[in-house]
């Protein structure tokens, strides 16, 4: 009997694949339709995926079509494929604007951008796309049982642009402390980021970095500069004592302060 089972179930499995082949490669599109729908719920995804590619455009208009196109779309999304799935959702809200399943279409859509986001380090083009995505859905359906989740993964996206942004930063104030003369892209750098993210989790780390930059280009400054570059220094340092008084820093920043202190009263002698 033991025996007897894998062969069943060898037999079982070669006629379903048979079944398969037989109606991918025929032209009966109710056959597709029907094989797809199964195959779908069966979550069998990628062989739904093929036999809706084959029949989507014939159904569009019919009674059909509207149920078609979203599986099409959400087929895409179920195996991965978020590129073709985002463009799929947004074909089917073209076709189906007023659809029951509109509001779903499009989370979807801007969740299937969100996929495609690399990791922080990397270029944030998918990364823009996904939050322009996410942004249109949450200020087009403000009432969606999706706004939760689309609110989080806006934030998500945001804190990942908002860490690349200071990385860069950093690694301008980290290159800085052996070339000077890339200590004022490092303070720009710094400036900008601050500026475009100013809610952002790493603003104290960025106000103390500049703190840094600016003592550090101060100290190695021609005379002539140095005294304006040793008050912009201590501006640094008062600023990130403003914002965070009981700042991780505050021992590194009065350290640096000694140092402004120092070189100040040196040039007033």
């Amino acid at each position: 009997m033991r025996r007897i089972l894998p062969f069943l179930f060898f037999i079982f499995l070669l006629g379903s694949c048979s079944e398969y082949q037989k109606v991918l490669k025929g032209t009966d599109s109710k056959a597709k339709y029907d094989l797809a729908e199964k195959y779908y719920n069966d979550g069998e995804y990628a062989k739904a995926n093929r036999l809706f590619e084959q029949i989507a455009p014939k159904y569009i208009g019919k009674p059909q079509g509207e149920r078609v196109l979203y599986f099409f779309a959400d087929s895409y999304f179920k195996i991965g494929d978020y590129n073709m799935a985002g463009y799929q959702f947004e074909r089917f809200l073209k076709s189906y604007s007023k659809s029951d399943k509109a509001v779903e279409a499009a989370y979807m859509g801007a969740k299937s951008y969100y996929e495609l986001s690399p990791r922080y380090s990397l270029d944030q083009t998918d990364t823009d796309k996904a939050l322009q995505k996410l942004q249109l859905f949450i200020n087009t359906y403000p009432e969606s049982s999706y706004l939760e989740d689309a609110n989080k993964m806006a934030k998500e996206l945001t804190t990942k642009k908002e860490q690349k942004a200071f990385e860069i930063a950093k690694q301008y104030n980290t290159l800085g402390e052996f070339d000077y003369t890339i200590l004022p892209s490092a303070i720009a750098s710094l400036d900008n980021f601050m500026s475009d993210f100013p809610g952002s989790i790493y603003r104290e780390d960025a106000l103390y970095y500049k703190i840094e930059a600016t003592t550090n280009i101060a100290l190695n400054s021609y005379e002539s500069k140095k005294m304006e570059r040793l008050h912009e220094a201590r501006i640094a340092y008062e600023t990130l004592l403003k914002y965070f008084p009981e700042s991780k820093y505050k021992a590194k920043a009065d350290f640096l302060l000694q140092k402004i202190n120092n070189a100040t009263q040196n040039l007033s002698k």
